[in-house]
C-alpha cells in the first residue's frame, strides 16, 4: 500500500498512535471508523514506509535516579564533515547524551543530557564531554523544571 499522501484516516492513526502508542488494534480501529484488519494493514504499511519509526515507553527519570537535565550547547574547531560525523558519532555513544541537534548560528550542537545529580554532570563535562573530538568550548544550562513535554508533530 504505497502511498503518496496521506488520507484522513492515516493521519487518525498516527495521532492516536502519537498520544497513546498502547490503544490495542481493535480500539485504534474503533476510533478511526474502520474495521481492525485494515487498521492493522494500515498501521504496517505507516511503519515499512517510516511514519512510524517505533514505539517506546515514557519512563520516569526522576524515579530511575535521574534528577538533573542539563541542555550543553556545544562549539567545534572545525566544521569539516568528517570532524562532524567523528563528534556525532562519539555522542552517539554517550548514554548520558538522550538527544542531540546539529544547529546553524553560533553553537554548533545543543545536547539534552540526563544525570544523577550537578557533581554527575561535572564529571561527565570534564572527563568526557570537553575532551570529546574537536569541541572547543561547551555552555551549559540546567533545567529548572519541564514546562511544556510533548513528543511527536502536530497532525491534523
Amino acid at each position: 500500500m504505497k502511498r503518496s499522501r496521506l488520507d484522513r484516516i492515516d493521519r487518525n492513526i498516527l495521532k492516536r498512535l502519537q498520544s497513546e502508542g498502547r490503544v490495542t488494534n481493535v480500539e485504534l480501529a474503533k476510533s478511526v471508523g474502520i474495521s481492525a484488519p485494515p487498521c492493522l494493514r494500515r498501521v504496517r504499511a505507516l511503519q515499512e514506509e517510516g511514519f512510524i519509526k517505533g514505539f517506546y515507553a515514557e519512563v520516569d527519570q526522576a524515579k530511575l535516579g535521574y534528577g538533573v537535565n542539563v541542555f550543553a550547547m556545544v562549539k567545534l574547531r572545525s566544521h569539516a564533515e568528517d570532524e562532524l560525523t567523528r563528534f556525532e558519532n562519539f555522542i552517539n555513544n554517550q548514554e548520558e547524551v538522550r538527544e542531540c541537534y546539529m544547529l546553524a548560528g553560533d553553537i554548533d550542537f545543543l545536547l539534552k543530557i540526563v544525570s544523577k545529580n550537578w557533581d554527575t554532570y561535572q564529571d561527565f563535562l570534564t572527563h568526557t564531554l570537553t575532551k570529546a573530538p574537536n569541541v572547543d568550548s561547551v555552555r551549559s544550562s540546567l533545567s529548572v523544571r519541564p514546562s511544556k513535554f510533548k513528543p511527536g508533530v502536530p497532525i491534523d
